[in-house]
């Protein structure tokens, strides 16, 4: 009977997730009518399981589990990357399955599955849900694009056009690879982490080598490396270059184009309430500005810099929010206001939602049967090198 509770929460979890994700999808609603219950329902059947396995530490992880996805989740909710829904959803989920909820395993390729990490279910939920996110989102903006704006098709597929730029890449990585292969025995650690650490500076070293020096460094080491497996070396070079392209398309998808493919002018007299800002509208000395920079270009600034500080949002008072709640009536009064006053221009951008509970459903998908994600392509890597 003690395993039981985990199967009734695990189940409760995926029923809730599937109901969310018609809701999300069908009204962009997550109902904390949903949510706040799971939460207190999931506590108190992991008490209960507490107290029949003898264990007063599992409720007490459970309670700083949820906790911290909650602060974690309310973390993400103020940069404007999920929706309070999805923060709560989380949360119950958190509640509801704290660790990893041991109903079953099976072999496959010799592996065994579910591939479990050290640390606590939710952040594996939480890893592959934004992974599950990426062929989701490629879906909505190809739908989108092909719908009112095809020329976003060209600038998605632009690493894929950049083939020559890509192949050069793949042989200098290939060619680190190797390198790293044939030093890596004599290392006095022989760990992943150092291996990575090695293949990312000697691909930076040998890029940054004058042309001809790079093209013969990479042909001996190349030629050398098929000579000892070509098989494996030409399966290498092969899924090395696919996989070089799938990111540039990921990245060009997740900076540029779902960005354009999601966002659109409007009158600010056309403007409806629960309508998304595309960004941050401030204040200062009487002055009005937009703040329009996402979260990774923030990101690349302050790692560029330096400057910690250029993650946060500039200072000033906040007259509008980019985060997901949307656009309230006064949000719509001050706007047509700040128009008649000249202090903005007649036209706002506003940005469509994308529902995230249907990730978060998947994501639980894949972590209840298939296992970590980020651990099963860390132990890839391993199984490469």
């Amino acid at each position: 009977m003690v395993i039981t509770i985990p199967l009734i929460a695990t189940i409760i979890a995926i029923l809730a997730c599937f109901y969310a994700s018609y809701t999300d999808l069908k009204s962009g609603i997550i109902s904390n009518k949903l949510t706040f219950p799971l939460i207190g329902l999931g506590i108190v059947l992991n008490g209960v399981y507490a107290f029949m396995i003898g264990n007063i530490w599992f409720i007490i992880g459970d309670v700083i589990i949820t906790a911290f996805i909650f602060a974690l989740g309310y973390l993400f909710w103020k940069i404007g990357a999920w929706a309070g829904g999805d923060v709560k959803l989380f949360t119950a989920i958190a509640a509801l399955l704290p660790f990893y909820p041991l109903s079953f395993t099976y072999t496959f390729f010799n592996v065994q599955f579910p591939m479990f990490a050290g640390y606590p279910f939710p952040f594996t939920l939480i890893i592959n849900s934004i992974l599950a996110m990426l062929p989701f989102l490629l879906i909505y903006v190809i739908y989108i694009a092909l719908k009112s704006k095809k020329y976003l098709i060209g600038k998605l597929l632009k690493p894929v056009k950049d083939y020559r730029k890509n192949m050069v890449l793949t042989v200098v990585i290939t060619s680190a690879i190797t390198i790293t292969i044939f030093i890596t025995p004599y290392l006095p650690y022989q760990i992943i982490i150092i291996s990575l650490i090695l293949i990312y500076l000697l691909t930076l070293v040998i890029s940054k080598l004058p042309n001809f020096l790079k093209a013969i460094i990479v042909l001996v080491v190349v030629v050398f490396a098929l000579y000892e497996n070509i098989e494996a070396s030409l399966i290498g070079i092969v899924v090395l270059f696919l996989s070089i392209t799938l990111m540039g398309v990921i990245k060009e998808l997740i900076i540029n184009v779902s960005r354009e493919a999601l966002q659109d002018d409007y009158q600010i007299q056309d403007l409806k309430e629960g309508m998304i800002s595309a960004y941050n509208l401030y204040e200062r000395e009487g002055k009005v500005y937009v703040d329009d920079k996402g979260f990774f270009q923030r990101f690349r600034e302050s790692f560029d810099s330096g400057d910690i500080s250029r993650l946060t949002a500039p200072r000033g008072k906040v007259l509008i929010s980019s985060l997901a709640a949307g656009l309230t009536q006064n949000d719509l009064d001050l706007l047509k206001k700040l128009s008649k006053e000249g202090k903005i221009g007649e036209t706002f951008r506003t940005k469509k939602g994308v529902p995230f509970a249907p990730s978060i459903f998947i994501g639980l998908l894949i972590s209840l049967f298939i296992g970590d994600l980020a651990l099963i392509f860390m132990n890839f890597l391993n199984e490469i090198i």
